[in-house]
């Protein structure tokens, strides 16, 4: 009887260990049974807001359950990151975090969270550029004879850009001290009122996103003459990036990416990061994508997280050296 008794013992540790191991693949295999919220940190009818529905509408159709697009604008990102991490660490609840969240960090005296320690990287959603317009009846054809007028005249030449602060007006900033010249930087509340500004010769250039400027470039108004990225942009692959211009090491790309809060379990966050990777692949997104400046590519989870710690620091540096208050 007691043999028995131990085989049987056995038996049941064994099947134990067995179920308790299952689980997580278990899991991964059913999520998400519900619906999944995903906060973002901006207002809705953006770019960052339509092309999120565009991908959680992608998410939906591969995983199953809808992916609900929740908006909580505010500085900072700080209300849409308390959103999210105040939700139960189950997968149910993400959130969109930015190249812009690497600018809060050194922007805020009290950024109320972490974005290094709060949350847990799944994946890039798409990269997007800024792209330097001049006028298109002005004398500055190419970036070249804007660098040519500003260091014949330092000082004299006006660049608009969106808010202090943001990723526009701080690829400005760090145009300025690369390049080694010197312009004035008019920061403008939306980019409609700086294309207006530069139809009018108020300024001589501005620097933001594809989409804000897309009417502009359409119609022939304005002119593009370099992007900030290191590589061309699909969006416009005719178009010179600073780097060609002469700007040796300038190199600005802005991303949008997929977050959970930390502790989130290891296999959800491998089935979203796996999702995403096929989502993004699907030929009619990228199309939509790039038709607002986005470039859709994934990345791993690891890639993420250097891309946001190499980010923190670089704009750290450019807003201290630009002197710009912290908020």
């Amino acid at each position: 009887m007691p043999e028995k008794l131990l085989r049987f013992g056995c038996l049941l540790v064994a099947s134990t260990i067995a179920l308790v191991m299952a689980l997580p693949a278990a899991r991964a295999d059913t999520y998400p049974t519900r619906p999944v919220r995903l906060v973002l940190p901006f207002g809705a009818g953006g770019v960052a807001d339509v092309s999120a529905r565009f991908v959680a509408d992608k998410l939906g159709e591969r995983l199953g359950q809808r992916f609900i697009v929740e908006n909580a604008p505010g500085a900072g990102g700080i209300a849409a990151a308390r959103a999210a991490l105040s939700a139960p660490r189950d997968g149910y609840t993400l959130a969109l975090l930015t190249n812009a969240t690497a600018i809060s960090v050194s922007l805020f005296n009290n950024l109320p969270f972490d974005p290094l320690k709060d949350f847990r990287p799944i994946s890039t959603l798409g990269y997007f550029d800024c792209l330097f317009v001049t006028n298109a009846t002005s004398e500055f054809r190419s970036l070249q004879d804007f660098l040519k007028a500003a260091r014949a005249k330092p000082g004299a030449l006006n660049v608009g850009t969106v808010n202090p602060g943001s990723t526009q007006h701080l690829t400005a900033e760090l145009f300025k001290s690369t390049a080694g010249v010197s312009f004035v930087i008019v920061p403008f509340r939306t980019t409609p009122e700086a294309v207006v500004a530069l139809l009018r010769d108020d300024i001589q250039m501005v620097i933001d996103f594809y989409a804000g400027l897309k009417p502009g470039l359409v119609d022939g108004k304005t002119r593009p003459v370099a992007w900030s990225a290191a590589k061309r942009s699909p969006a416009l692959p005719e178009v010179p990036t600073v780097q060609e211009a002469g700007v040796p090491d300038f190199n600005v790309t802005s991303w949008n990416a997929l977050y959970a809060p930390a502790g989130v379990p290891d296999d959800i966050q491998d089935a979203l990061n796996r999702a995403l990777r096929e989502v993004l692949a699907d030929a009619e997104l990228k199309r939509r994508l790039l038709d607002m400046g986005i470039d859709a590519r994934p990345s791993t989870p690891a890639e993420l997280d250097t891309q946001m710690r190499a980010d923190i620091k670089k704009w750290a540096a450019v807003i201290e050296r630009a002197g710009i208050p912290k908020q």
